[in-house]
């Protein structure tokens, strides 16, 4: 199960790929949280990759779950540098033995403390290319777009990032 924040769906509807996740081989899930955050925020500020991610879960490739207040939940709930968003990404992870799908430094730092597996936009990426959806011809186009679109990305990560396009 794929556990969904709002940066990596937000930037693959940016460059119009999220829909390829429907060919990976597992569940996607959207916390309320974060669908609240992406889909009614994006809407009220005309936000287009609002509408994408919307159509997406009307056409049941990501579903949007309720999270449990479990004490994991509790216990992350405690941190105050964690986004109500985070922590139901990363509880729901843990609770499913799922993979928490997040970008944001601190909240991956807080995944790796909790034992809950995570993965962020170029682990989408690199799965849609091990799963032979993608070429790295297009893996790497859309990590190019996806810095176009104000993905940040540090020049040490996007040779990081070239290097494992290359080992796929």
């Amino acid at each position: 199960m794929l556990v969904f924040d709002a940066t990596p769906l937000i930037y693959l509807a940016k460059v119009e790929k999220l829909h390829l996740l429907r060919d990976i081989g597992k569940k996607r899930v959207i916390p309320r949280a974060v669908f609240e955050e992406v889909v009614v925020k994006g809407k009220e500020a005309g936000k287009v990759d609002a509408l994408i991610v919307e159509r997406l879960i009307e056409r049941g490739v990501f579903q949007v779950v309720e999270v449990e207040e479990t004490d994991i939940y509790k216990k992350l709930k405690e941190n105050r540098n964690l986004s109500k968003a985070d922590v139901e990404v990363l509880a729901l992870a843990k609770i499913k033995d799922g993979i928490a799908v997040v970008d944001e430094d601190y909240a991956r730092g807080v995944a790796d403390v909790e034992d809950i597996k995570c993965g962020g936009t170029v682990y989408l990426i690199l799965s849609l290319l091990r799963e032979d959806v993608i070429t790295k011809m297009e893996a790497r186009k859309i990590i190019d777009d996806t810095i176009e679109k104000g993905w940040f990305c540090s020049t040490d990560l996007y040779a990081k990032i070239l290097r494992k396009l290359e080992e796929v």
